[in-house]
């Protein structure tokens, strides 16, 4: 990536140049015409605007400004290091699952220090990555996990901070049920009748503190009210840790993630509304806020760029055959999730047509029914709203290369993930491997 893309001091973006609006009929990322990416980088890639990242980034910071809080992004709502870079420029921490992500956030040039690290799963040797990075907090998920990391931590003659995270048991409305994770019997999160046993052990335990307390309801969320629901929790439990004579080390309040963004005809977040659940519950628990979004901060700050391979019309329908397909996109096979889809150019009148990509599978589609302009095979369409869970969801399945990422800042571009060759998709394989007996 070019030298010093992200690092601007004039940060502020015009306003009409931000995102993805269309100038004379063509649809621009910023001030960069989509097709003239198409030219730089070929087809299928992602393009993200910067700009849009810092609005949204900007908003919620605002929103949250009447109580100590940091934003941690959710690294694996999109991990590309150069959209890291530029949170990390703006201020943030980041949210991890995984050693693999830590070793991303280090690469971004985050310290361990920004870093809370969730996750039901942890490895031994995860665990080990993050007492040795010492990390921010440690998101632990039951009693198992915690006694583990007692163990881990002192092996290192260190003491691991760590949050609970709590399940609070709250129903919530999103837009699938595999993005529902504050439910009682979910498989994330401590139990909240155990939580309290749980904290005691954390206040015996002699190599890890509790600095903490963490829930994350769901993804995608509709409506807010249940984050109310599940602070109220929150702050019950840290008055029964209280009573039970612990939480001295008590600092952070985490309250995940989950802001929805618009995908089709839904509503914005309030973000007012928002605050005035959050910010009043947060000055009265006394801790500093955290806060873990992913897909609020880049979901709309990307679109996943592809062009038209052929028309088709058989069984009564009709088919835009794309050069992307799930192995770039799987939201819509795996969630069932409506993403808008527009041409680049101008387009004709518009017909009623399935999108759908070249991979060898009846699940391989973006859009059923949808209406669409009059596409002709060559023409550039753009799949909105796919700069979180797109890229990092991406796969090669029937032997395609990754795709390009391609960011936008104004007037400039930068390559930010080149495309993969076939050579790469057979880089650690061995047609003559080499036998051993074990």
């Amino acid at each position: 990536m070019g030298e010093g893309i992200l690092s601007r001091s004039d940060v502020a973006v015009r306003e009409s140049a931000a995102g993805f609006t269309r100038r004379g009929g063509w649809l621009h990322a910023d001030s960069v015409a989509l097709a003239d990416i198409a030219r730089l980088a070929g087809t299928p890639t992602y393009v993200y605007s910067a700009s849009a990242v810092r609005a949204q980034y900007a908003r919620l910071d605002a929103a949250l400004a009447g109580v100590p809080h940091r934003i941690h992004y959710s690294v694996k709502a999109n991990g590309n290091l150069a959209l890291l870079s530029l949170l990390r420029q703006l201020g943030a921490g980041v949210d991890i699952v995984s050693g693999g992500e830590l070793y991303r956030a280090r690469a971004a040039g985050f310290r361990g220090s920004d870093v809370v690290f969730s996750g039901v799963g942890k490895t031994v040797a995860e665990l080990d990555d993050a007492v040795q990075a010492e990390v921010k907090l440690v998101n632990v998920e039951s009693e198992a996990e915690l006694r583990l990391l007692d163990d881990i931590a002192r092996l290192h003659r260190r003491v691991a901070p760590v949050a609970l995270r709590v399940n609070p048991e709250v129903e919530v409305e999103t837009a699938h049920h595999y993005t529902r994770t504050g439910a009682r019997g979910d498989k994330f999160g401590i139990p909240y009748d155990e939580a309290r046993g749980v904290a005691r052990l954390a206040g015996s335990l002699p190599n890890v503190a509790l600095a903490g307390l963490d829930m994350h309801i769901g993804s995608q969320l509709t409506r807010i009210e249940p984050y109310a629901d599940g602070l109220a929790r929150l702050l019950e439990l840290r008055d029964a840790i209280v009573a039970d004579g612990g939480g001295a080390r008590l600092r952070y309040l985490d309250i995940g993630g989950g802001l929805g963004v618009t995908y089709d005809a839904e509503s914005e977040a309030d973000l007012d509304a928002f605050a005035r659940i959050v910010v009043p519950a947060a000055k009265k628990s006394g801790l500093e806020l955290v806060m873990e979004p992913g897909r609020f901060l880049v979901g709309n700050a990307g679109v996943l760029l592809t062009r038209v391979l052929y028309r088709k019309r058989s069984g009564g329908k009709d088919y835009v055959i794309t050069d992307a397909g799930m192995t770039e996109l799987l939201r819509p096979s795996h969630y069932n999730a409506f993403h808008r889809i527009e041409p680049v150019g101008p387009s004709g009148v518009a017909g009623v047509v399935d999108v759908v990509g070249p991979v060898c599978e009846s699940g391989d589609f973006f859009a059923r029914d949808r209406s669409l302009g009059d596409v002709v095979p060559g023409e550039l369409l753009a799949i909105g709203s796919a700069g979180a869970y797109g890229s990092v969801m991406s796969s090669q399945y029937n032997a395609r290369p990754r795709v390009p990422e391609i960011i936008v800042d104004g007037e400039r571009v930068a390559v930010a993930r080149e495309r993969e060759t076939v050579e790469d998709l057979v880089r650690h394989e061995k047609a003559s491997p080499q036998w051993r007996t074990l």
